[in-house]
């Protein structure tokens, strides 16, 4: 058996050990029990002035990291211990955000961590970025550390208080941003300090034990002035998918619909991690991770790359937003993702959607095509690939792929595709139709022609709506298998100057909050 056969084999069971800690969780529960470090308990948790001001019971701590340190605990501050603060060099003119992991296998600091703190730095240099550590509850079989988030959020709701107070901190500088099941920390932390906490940001929010728990003991709207979530991995039944699906915020914004992210197919990542031998073994829990991780790695992408913010669209649905009929700014129907995202509170949860790469910069132009479709035959035909091709003012893509489920004579069909390429202002359009088998029998049995007369693309980044008609005559027709069908630039331009004025306006001038995180 060769080394790369046995990486496989141990992956594959390791992931099975990792995968059974979740097989054993219940199919619903409705509520988080209530832990002590040492025995369960099932009375009521006090809250009182003489609770939130007593940090004889905290076991969490609380790291001040720096800039240039941002993988180290070099400073702790300890609620009750003002000299600490000083110790520290906690800025209390500036931001301070509150970093909290979720649970541990190694019972370490993951990778993102650092990787976070300096992230935060980067755009907020004078910044205090705190970093919460309950690593030996998280280090915990998944329920137990579950069941531990409520603790945790008695001791972050604790230091926030204290700290607040000592210093007189304005509360809209405090942003707390959990992940996983220190999401849910921070909702309880959030909860426990009057909603007094300016804004809680919840990365992939944990799934089992809490997708049908009460407000009290998980992240929700009401835990801050504004609450955002990001929801990465969410495949599976509920109660049973790592992230939770429900929405939990003023804003829910599921990338690529939620349930799995670009790149984290487990082949590649087996494949990466066999061919680094046993070093690689370090790295097994990516395959569960990846997509849950990703959370973090958008939040990071919206502070590092401020000029290719990721826009995300309204939508009632992920098969809606698929179909293109969702890239509406009118009425907060868009937002950004991550750090600078537009803070619009609503009575309700608002889902918004976006595609992206899979790589950092996520960025990718999300475009509507809407096309009808006319044939002499009745034709009818199910996932048939396209290829489309964009040409701009400022670049071009070709062989964008698309399926479209149903195609049949004589209909309209919208959908979504997406370039990580600025084109600029389209100025050409080209569609082709892939053969979707090496032999089709309709080829011998009849024609697969259509007919088009103009196609209408609307693109999401810039709002603009354009009409592209056939390069040469009326119609232009469309044969499975054969050469591009090739569209131009009509004048007909449905966004009035005006319209195109004010969306840049909103998108980047003051109509749209740029730094008030």
């Amino acid at each position: 058996m060769g080394k790369e056969n046995i990486c496989f084999l141990t992956v594959w069971i390791l992931l099975g050990k990792f995968f059974a800690t979740f097989s054993s969780l219940p199919e619903t529960t409705t509520t988080t029990p209530e832990f002590v470090d040492s025995t369960p308990s099932t009375s009521p948790l006090p809250i009182t002035a003489e609770w939130i001001s007593n940090y004889t019971d905290i076991v969490s701590k609380f790291s001040l990291r720096t800039s240039d340190s941002p993988d180290d605990d070099l400073c702790y501050i300890v609620p009750g211990q003002p000299e600490t603060i000083n110790e520290c060099q906690f800025n209390s003119k500036t931001q301070t955000f509150i970093v909290i992991h979720g649970w541990s296998v190694t019972g370490m600091f993951e990778s993102w961590v650092p990787k976070l703190v300096s992230a935060l730095y980067e755009r907020e240099p004078y910044a205090n970025v705190i970093v919460v550590d309950w690593l030996t509850r998280a280090n915990q079989h998944y329920p137990t550390s579950a069941a531990y988030t409520k603790l945790v959020g008695r001791d972050v709701a604790k230091f926030v208080t204290w700290i607040q107070k000592e210093l007189q901190l304005p509360w809209e500088r405090i942003h707390l941003l959990g992940y996983s099941l220190g999401a849910h920390v921070a909702g309880i932390a959030g909860d426990l300090t009057d909603h007094k906490i300016s804004r809680i940001t919840g990365l992939d929010p944990a799934g089992p034990t809490f997708e049908h728990a009460d407000d009290q003991n998980t992240l929700s709207r009401d835990d801050a002035q504004f609450v955002d979530v990001l929801h990465t991995n969410t495949r599976g039944s509920p109660d049973r998918s790592i992230g939770i699906q429900r929405p939990v915020g003023h804003i829910d914004i599921y990338p690529n619909g939620g349930t799995f992210q670009p790149g984290c197919n487990i082949q590649n990542t087996l494949m990466g991690i066999a061919l680094e031998g046993i070093r690689g073994l370090q790295n097994m829990d990516q395959i569960v991770k990846c997509s849950h991780e990703r959370s973090i790695h958008l939040f990071i992408d919206s502070l590092l790359n401020t000029e290719q913010q990721s826009m995300a669209y309204r939508c009632a649905s992920k098969d809606a937003f698929n179909k293109g009929m969702c890239l509406n700014c009118r009425k907060n129907r868009c937002n950004k993702l991550g750090y600078n995202i537009n803070k619009v509170r609503t009575t309700r949860s608002t889902r918004m959607y976006l595609k992206t790469r899979d790589m950092m910069p996520y960025k990718v132009f999300h475009y509507q095509v809407k096309v009808h479709f006319f044939s002499q035959d009745k034709l009818s035909f199910t996932e048939q690939p396209m290829k489309i091709s964009l040409f701009g003012t400022r670049g071009e893509k070709e062989d964008i792929p698309s399926v479209l489920p149903v195609l049949n004579g004589n209909t309209t069909l919208s959908f979504l595709i997406t370039t990580d390429v600025d084109v600029g202002d389209l100025m050409i359009v080209k569609l082709r139709w892939e053969k979707d088998s090496i032999i089709s029998w309709s080829d011998f049995w009849g024609s697969s022609k259509f007919h088009i007369r103009k196609l209408r693309v609307k693109s999401g980044e810039t709002q603009s709506k354009v009409i592209f008609s056939p390069k040469e005559g009326e119609f232009t027709h469309l044969v499975r298998g054969g050469q591009d069908a090739v569209f131009v630039k009509s004048k007909e331009d449905n966004m009035s100057r005006k319209e195109k004025l004010m969306h840049k306006l909103k998108m980047q001038g003051s109509l749209f909050g740029q730094n008030d995180a």
